[in-house]
């Protein structure tokens, strides 16, 4: 199952709209947004919910207020939630508005956010 092409046009409306340069990668059946480096958000099919996902990196210090908020869940993906990301269900990214909340909240921790190392390539 692809990730949904739908909400993937969304979220790049809003990042344009919020004059914001982003990359776009594709990961585990998923696509990811990325901002200077840095994982912003993402689109994931979650097989134990049944739909779309929005993944969201608002860091550790939001994550406590923003993981007691409806339609929200821990982004799991081992049996270990991963600090500082949240899973927004479809209900609580339908509206326009409720789509920019979470794009503004990971972007106002983008730039406290490390960039992942890049994996050096190995030479044969």
């Amino acid at each position: 199952m692809a990730y949904d092409e739908y909400l993937a046009d969304r979220i790049r409306q809003s990042l344009k709209e919020k004059k914001t340069h982003f990359e776009e990668m594709k990961m585990m059946g998923g696509l990811c947004f990325k901002v200077d480096d840095k994982m912003l958000c993402g689109i994931h099919i979650d097989k134990k919910f049944g739909d779309s996902l929005l993944m969201a990196r608002i860091g550790e210090e939001a994550y406590e207020a923003e993981i007691e908020k409806e339609h929200t869940l821990p982004m799991d993906f081992n049996g270990r939630p991963m600090k500082g990301y949240i899973f927004v269900t479809p209900l609580g990214f339908d509206a326009e508005q409720d789509l920019s909340y979470w794009l503004d909240q990971t972007l106002a921790f983008n730039p406290l956010a490390k960039a992942t190392k890049k994996k050096k390539k190995l030479k044969v």
